[in-house]
């Protein structure tokens, strides 16, 4: 009898599964084979689907010859419709972007906003297939129709104006990001004024006092700073931390009354304030001297690198030394390119992203120019890794002998920076002397990246002038310069000769016409003006005064988009900015081969460079 039971409960649960998921099956296999016609049909049907607060009911027009009774049609106005088909069209328009069309189940559920279902799951399977049934067959009614058509005109409108706003949202959420890093939420900050009151009441108590209320302050004050730790952000705060912050506002009050002299208290944060500036002033000129420090000293690797490199250069045979494709040289028809440096890595990286972003890499020449203690040193990278099918050519500055004979200059200026005083840094203003046989040159500094293809830079018009460079002239930006920021317009021969006002310009990307610079012989203009600063003070030391000068009315501006600024210094610039810029320029001490770099734009350097290389390897130099 026992078993006779059990039987018949399996059989009841069987027929009961059966009955449940063969409806499923059946609605699988029609929305299988529903053609692309059918499909946008069945879509149109589900637009009749009507919807109402209190009760909703499916219309479904019957054929004569069916016996069943029609059910009652409900009639709505037409923004309830409207509303109902725009929600609706939008899901089913996702799945048709996607190539998918989603089982009923789940249309259902997506739709349940908008129709309100019963409880029985029969009457979701008969609704179900009477959705179905009507796909293909039946046709909706000129009013409605009219609504589709209104309401697909809308979501499409709305499909538009989201393509786009997304780039903005984009860079809108970017700026919003870097406003928030800076940003310091009301709590923490009222937290850190309470132990700054705490600590001027505990001043006014007479030397080694145990009153209660000290106790009481010294005890608070430990536990607000340790709640506060290292808290940027109201959420990183600990649930005990409100409670500690209300216990020290009890302290407070309580020390307010004990110490009520409102000019005391006054006097005493006055005190404080000018003694926590001084502090913040002395560890400002610490911090710039450390990082001053850090950015004219060489890294330990790249020193290493460098002697590994000049070693093997000199274990070569003179024939090893030499690079491949030299008559290319001097072929005014292809792209020149032209870096001073002597740093291995930062020259690699130049090298690496203009030639990798190419269209045409065979049409690239690359020129690098160095120091005789780093030739061999960079001549072997080269050689060990050559560009592609770029051309590469590597110079000597003491090869140059018209440099010292002509011109006998040791670029003296009031200062002892390196990187002001050096024979690379100025040589960018002796480029017709260089490359004689070029028409045009594209000068980068050794801190740029490139990431586009940059052929379009030469078929810029340059109006008759010899530069190119990007402006800084927008004072909402921070590479914003004036004139008189680095030039001496207390001169008379300044103030008459330029104008205070005049846009300024940046060096690191210039495209220069080396036939007009001849033509006009600025070089000469600028040993002219050099000499002068060697009698008075007419500049600051550097290159970028003299070449604003010696470039007076001599440039053209660049669009913004070829070259943007500021990444070795300024940690706010935009990553949608920095994207969409063709070379990106980490001006600044903070370079990327530094330690003291920006941590969010090293990415931007190190992919490449090629990190797996034995000599890098070997000198402990990785990402």
């Amino acid at each position: 009898m026992k078993l006779f039971r059990r039987c018949q409960r399996i059989l009841i649960l069987a027929l009961l599964c059966v009955s449940v998921f063969a409806p499923i099956v059946f609605v699988s296999q029609r929305l299988k084979n529903v053609m692309p016609t059918g499909r946008e049909e069945f879509i149109e049907d589900l637009s009749n689907i009507k919807y109402r607060t209190d009760s909703v009911k499916l219309s479904v027009e019957q054929e004569s010859s069916e016996s069943l009774k029609e059910p009652r049609k409900v009639l709505y106005e037409d923004a309830d419709l409207l509303s109902t088909v725009n929600y609706t069209r939008k899901e089913i328009n996702v799945d048709k972007e996607s190539g998918n069309v989603r089982d009923a189940t789940d249309m259902l559920e997506r739709t349940g906003d908008g129709i309100k279902y019963g409880s029985n799951k029969g009457d979701k399977q008969l609704q179900l297939r009477e959705i179905l049934t009507m796909s293909g067959e039946k046709q909706l009614n000129k009013q409605d129709q009219n609504v589709h058509s209104q309401s697909g005109e809308v979501i499409d409108e709305r499909i538009r104006q989201m393509k786009d706003v997304k780039p903005n949202r984009a860079v809108q959420h970017d700026q919003n990001a870097h406003l928030n890093l800076k940003k310091v939420t009301e709590k923490i900050n009222e937290m850190k004024d309470q132990v700054i009151r705490a600590k001027a009441y505990l001043s006014f108590a007479p030397p080694g006092s145990k009153s209660s209320l000290v106790k009481e302050l010294k005890l608070r004050i430990k536990e607000v700073e340790r709640a506060i730790g290292g808290a940027t952000k109201d959420s990183d705060l600990s649930r005990s931390a409100l409670q500690r912050m209300r216990n020290m506002e009890s302290s407070l009050s309580k020390a307010s009354h004990t110490y009520p002299d409102c000019s005391s208290m006054s006097t005493k944060l006055r005190a404080m304030t000018q003694n926590a500036e001084e502090q913040v002033q002395s560890q400002k000129k610490q911090v710039s001297f450390l990082f001053n420090l850090a950015a004219s000293t060489a890294p330990k690797g790249l020193h290493c690198l460098s002697m590994q490199l000049t070693a093997e250069y000199f274990a070569l045979d003179s024939k090893e030394r030499q690079f491949p494709n030299q008559k290319k040289l001097h072929d005014s028809k292809l792209y020149h390119y032209a870096v001073f440096s002597n740093n291995v890595l930062a020259c690699t990286v130049v090298v690496n992203s203009t030639v990798s972003t190419a269209l045409k890499p065979e049409k690239i020449v690359f020129h690098v120019v160095t120091d005789a203690l780093n030739f061999p040193a960079i001549s072997m990278w080269f050689l060990l890794n050559p560009p592609g099918k770029a051309t590469i050519q590597v110079q000597s500055i003491d090869s140059f002998k018209w440099l010292s004979t002509k011109y006998n200059t040791r670029f003296r200026q009031n200062s002892s920076d390196p990187r002001y005083t050096s024979e690379l840094n100025h040589l960018r203003f002796y480029l017709p002397y260089i490359f004689p046989a070029l028409k045009k040159i594209v000068l980068f500094d050794h801190d740029v990246v490139v990431q586009k293809d940059l052929s379009r830079l030469w078929s810029v018009d340059m109006k008759g002038k010899v530069n190119g460079a990007v402006e800084n002239c927008q004072e909402s930006e921070t590479s914003f310069l004036r004139m008189d920021t680095y030039i001496n317009f207390s001169d008379p021969f300044v103030a008459k000769k330029f104008d205070a006002n005049a846009c300024t310009w940046a060096f690191g990307m210039n495209l220069f016409d080396l036939q007009e610079w001849r033509r006009k012989d600025l070089t000469k203009l600028y040993h002219k003006y050099l000499k002068m600063g060697y009698r008075r003070p007419l500049w600051v030391a550097g290159s970028l005064p003299l070449g604003w000068v010696t470039f007076y009315n001599q440039t053209v501006a660049l669009d913004r988009r070829w070259h943007i600024l500021g990444l070795g210094y300024d940690s706010d610039v935009v990553h949608a900015d920095i994207d969409r810029a063709a070379v990106i320029h980490y001006d600044g001490i903070m370079k990327p081969w530094l330690d003291i770099a920006i941590a969010r734009y090293k990415d931007y350097w190190r992919k490449y460079v090629n990190y797996d290389d034995s000599h890098l390897q070997q000198c402990n130099i990785h990402a």
